[in-house]
C-alpha cells in the first residue's frame, strides 16, 4: 500500500543520546554508504553533529512512527539578522524503510517540510540532494518540492553535483 494513501504519521520528538547512537549504527547499502554517519565513538571524541548536545537540541529532531525510530531531520536557518529567510532541511530515512516503493520518503519529506513551517512560519524551506541520489530526488519531487538551482559542492571525496529543491507547499 501506498504510504502516501495510508496518511502515515511522523511524530517529530528532540532527538535523545540513544536515537543519535541508534542513527550513527544505520549503514546504507551502496551506493548511499556515503550516507552512513561516523561511529558514535568518534564523534563523541569529535564532539561534533549529533554527538554535541547543543547541536543536537537545536538543530535535530527524531522522526517517529508509533513510537518507533524510524528517522530524523535536521533544520538550519539560513537568514540574516533574525528576518525570515528559508529553512534548509537535512533528511534521513531508515536503511530499511529506503526504496521500497512505498511512498515513505516522499511522505516523510512532506511531513519534515511541514513541520518546519510550523517552527518558522513564513518562511521558505528547501534542501539539498545529490544530483545522482535518483531514489531520493524522486521522494522529494513527490513530496512537492521542485529543483531550483544545480551547483557542485565540495565533499570529502571531491565534488558533487547537487540540486537545491525548493519545497512548494501543497
Amino acid at each position: 500500500m501506498n504510504a502516501e494513501r495510508e496518511q502515515i504519521r511522523f511524530d517529530f520528538v528532540p532527538m535523545t543520546e540513544a536515537h543519535a547512537q541508534a542513527i550513527c549504527a544505520w549503514r546504507y547499502e551502496p551506493p548511499y554508504d556515503r550516507y552512513n554517519w561516523e561511529p558514535w565513538e568518534e564523534l563523541v571524541r569529535l564532539g561534533k553533529e549529533l554527538a554535541d548536545p547543543h547541536i543536537r537540541a537545536e538543530q535535530y529532531r527524531s522522526a517517529m512512527i508509533a513510537d518507533e525510530l524510524c528517522g530524523f531531520a535536521q533544520w538550519f536557518p539560513l537568514a540574516e539578522d533574525g528576518r525570515a529567510g528559508t529553512i534548509r532541511l537535512g533528511l534521513g530515512l531508515r536503511p530499511d524503510l529506503c526504496g521500497q516503493g512505498r511512498g515513505i520518503g516522499a511522505a516523510f519529506a512532506k511531513a519534515a517540510a511541514s513541520y518546519a513551517l510550523r517552527l518558522f512560519p513564513g518562511w521558505a524551506v528547501d534542501l539539498e540532494v545529490a544530483a545522482d541520489n535518483r531514489r531520493a530526488v524522486a521522494a522529494y519531487e513527490r513530496a512537492g518540492f521542485t529543483i531550483a538551482d544545480t551547483y557542485e559542492l565540495p565533499t570529502s571525496r571531491g565534488p558533487v553535483l547537487t540540486y537545491c529543491m525548493v519545497w512548494n507547499e501543497s
